[in-house]
């Protein structure tokens, strides 16, 4: 009878332990910081390193074009729609098409990265991949054949 209420006390002080620090740990996430987007200057930041001067390529944070308005260009587009409609059309409901902004642009590469999936139930596909040109707004699209990006004028779609 001793060894069952230690037992029980045991297991009870480990349950309660257990959730004091889940407690806590959710606690901490919630408060951190979430803020996804980095503000920059639009200009580039020169500074000293050992009495050389070096010049460092700052992104352009302040641009008409953001995550959002990228993400509606591509999917706005007839033939994304298009395909969604067929795609959904022919699997009577089960294969939803989707679409998600995979990278944001930097000095290298001034675009944001849209990419066009099917949505099964235990994998997906890519249908297509994008390029958001900022802060123009023009779109390119990923030619497979050729493997390069493209002007939507000169894509010829299946």
């Amino acid at each position: 009878m001793l060894t069952s209420s230690f037992m029980k006390r045991l297991v009870y002080s480990s349950l309660i332990a257990s959730f004091f620090i889940v407690l806590a740990g959710h606690r901490t996430i919630a408060q951190s910081p979430t803020n996804r987007f980095q503000t920059g200057l639009n200009s580039a930041k020169i500074f000293t390193v050992l009495g050389e001067t070096t010049t460092i390529k700052v992104s352009q944070a302040t641009s008409k074009l953001d995550e959002e308005a990228a993400f509606n260009l591509v999917w706005k587009l007839p033939i994304v729609q298009r395909k969604a409609r067929e795609i959904a059309r022919l699997s009577k409901g089960t294969i939803r098409v989707a679409a998600t902004v995979d990278s944001s642009p930097t000095p290298e590469e001034p675009y944001y990265t849209v990419r066009v999936f099917e949505n099964h139930v235990d994998h997906i596909d890519t249908i297509y991949w994008f390029r958001v040109l900022s802060p123009s707004g023009e779109i390119q699209v990923l030619d497979l054949v050729l493997n390069e990006y493209i002007s939507l004028k000169e894509w010829k779609p299946n």
